[in-house]
């Protein structure tokens, strides 16, 4: 960097650029009002600006069905529906959803009535370590709304923003394909 003596300031130009780097952090302790619709239930939220909508329904609201993976939006582990479409949660701000209907996993099923396509992967074993269900089941729900062709190969496409670790694939679209056929 440049250093200023009293006899040759810094150029304008090279202070505008250095200005133009300088980031600009919301304060801490800044908020804003908040109000999302999540699983027919409407929350009021003080929220930092820059609160996801993953963060705000894991920390702020206690639903931690919906699970953080990468945190990139790679891995669909944190797909919700908002206004009956797939979202991944983790790119995009708590704030942006006001009016909007969310569904999370938790707003799908109860333990002892579950959605039919909750009650296809444990018929078709569509999971084995869990952590990724919840996102890929509720793509699969949303799919179950979409033009998605037939054949198990359209199915696997639809999915493709869902991963699965542990490989489960067969299973994850055995059931997509048992819930379709019940249709």
């Amino acid at each position: 960097m440049m250093q200023q003596t009293a006899s040759h300031p810094a150029a304008p130009q090279q202070q505008d650029r250095d200005a133009a780097r300088t980031v600009r952090q919301p304060s801490a302790g800044m908020t804003m009002p908040v109000e999302l619709t999540v699983n027919g239930n409407l929350y009021t939220l003080s929220l930092d600006p820059r609160t996801t909508l993953l963060d705000a329904l894991r920390e702020h609201l206690h639903l931690t069905g919906t699970k953080k993976g990468c945190d990139h939006g790679q891995c669909g582990a944190c797909t919700v529906h908002v206004n009956g479409r797939r979202v991944n949660a983790c790119l995009s701000l708590a704030g942006a959803h006001s009016g909007d209907e969310i569904t999370t996993i938790e707003g799908i099923g109860q333990p002892d009535a579950l959605h039919p396509m909750q009650a296809a992967f444990v018929e078709c074993d569509g999971y084995q370590c869990g952590y990724c269900t919840s996102g890929q089941i509720m793509s699969a729900v949303a799919l179950l709304g979409e033009a998605v062709g037939p054949g198990d190969a359209e199915v696997r496409e639809a999915m493709s923003g869902n991963l699965c670790r542990c490989g489960a694939y067969q299973n994850i679209v055995a059931a997509i394909q048992f819930v379709r056929g019940q249709s």
